[in-house]
């Protein structure tokens, strides 16, 4: 008679060791097919770019070792944008040949769930998602910063007539000095500002203080105004205006090239400059969904692996790998048309800032949940 009590023990371990062997060869597989993906993608959007950027340098005279600088330093961006697409397409591809030579109905077959598919994914969606979130906080404000200098300094030939100290911009004019002391580039509107216009000798011919002013139609309006216009007695007229209109030479295109952009700003800097808006009393709303946006966007590792198992996984006949691959192009377009829609509804005031951030990803979680029971899937 055969010992149940014995054999049974070491089936167990055997099934162990075949399910760790699994999980092994889908990591190993998944990062090869990452790696590849991702090399892909990065010289489709270098290629884009550079055709699209090159004649400025040309243009502009600058050397093409500095063009060539300028397009390492924007490397680390382009990882970021690129790998979300990257862990979806690899999940997809990886499974998606799995399904198509009967390798997940043999593995079913053996007792092996697609829990137990999944879960290998996700902790590698997981280490995705940190190191994501660790070059978008440590390494991309870096090379953003010194790209942007090399574009808006040297191929743009704009001076830095501007100073950025967190919450003060410092711009030099025509015979002016502006000083702004928070700019929101979702409704172009300045606050706290200060206008100084000098006469040929320099000296202060007249002065304007301002709340707030809007950009409209080629021109500042100015609310809550003092204006002071200096006499030819010397001394100075006072008026107090509601509203003044300015034409001056500075547009909000000005001063988005001038100012720090969130990406540029670290996760701790970001916070930081978010505190001294509120401390100003201006609205911190923009920087606010940034900021929930730089906690937000890492976690997408985590929703392209269950949307590309859940798109691999579907059971439909007569749909090839060709056939998943464009369900999932098309999930991953679907997925930036809605984040970048919830994000300007959270600039503008319409969503809070956590929900804009974090609204698609919910979305798209529930979605791949759905999907996953709708294929069958079960966490037996």
């Amino acid at each position: 008679m055969v010992d149940h009590s014995t054999t049974r023990p070491i089936a167990e371990r055997s099934g162990a060791i075949a399910v760790q062997i699994i999980h092994k060869s889908l990591i190993r597989e998944t990062l090869k097919m990452f790696t590849i993906v991702l090399v892909g993608a990065m010289s489709i959007y270098l290629v884009v770019d550079f055709f699209e950027k090159i004649d400025d340098f040309l243009e502009s005279a600058v050397p093409i070792s500095e063009a060539l600088i300028f397009f390492l330093f924007r490397l680390p961006l382009i990882v970021v944008q690129v790998t979300p697409v990257g862990v979806l397409l690899a999940v997809l591809l990886v499974l998606g040949l799995m399904a198509r030579n009967n390798e997940v109905v043999a593995l079913q077959s053996g007792g092996i769930s697609t829990y137990y598919l999944l879960k290998p994914l996700l902790v590698l969606g997981l280490a995705f998602g940190l190191c994501l979130f660790f070059f978008a906080e440590v390494v991309v404000p870096i090379t953003m910063a010194k790209a942007n200098y090399i574009w808006k300094v040297k191929v743009k030939s704009k001076e830095q007539l501007a100073s950025f100290r967190q919450k003060d911009i410092w711009i030099k004019g025509h015979r002016a000095i502006y000083h702004i002391a928070y700019f929101n580039p979702v409704d172009n509107s300045i606050s706290g500002v200060t206008f100084n216009f000098f006469d040929d000798k320099f000296n202060m011919a007249k002065r304007i203080d301002a709340k707030k002013g809007i950009y409209e139609d080629g021109q500042w309006l100015l609310h809550d105004c003092v204006e002071q216009i200096r006499l030819k007695n010397g001394s100075y007229q006072v008026a107090y205006p509601s509203q003044r209109i300015l034409r001056i030479d500075l547009a909000p295109e000005n001063l988005k090239t001038l100012v720090k952009t969130s990406e540029e700003m670290s996760f701790n800097e970001l916070s930081t400059y978010i505190e001294k808006i509120k401390q100003e009393g201006y609205d911190p709303t923009p920087y606010q969904v940034d900021w929930q946006a730089k906690l937000a966007f890492p976690s997408v590792c985590l929703v392209m692996t269950l949307m590309g198992t859940a798109i691999a996984l579907r059971k439909r006949k007569g749909e090839g790998l060709a056939t998943g691959v464009a369900y999932g192009i098309g999930v991953a377009f679907c997925y930036w048309v809605l984040y970048g829609f919830c994000l300007s509804l959270g600039y503008n005031g319409v969503l809070r800032p956590f929900v804009a951030a974090w609204l698609t990803n919910t979305i798209f979680v529930l979605l791949g949940i759905v999907m996953l029971f709708h294929s069958g899937a079960s966490p037996q």
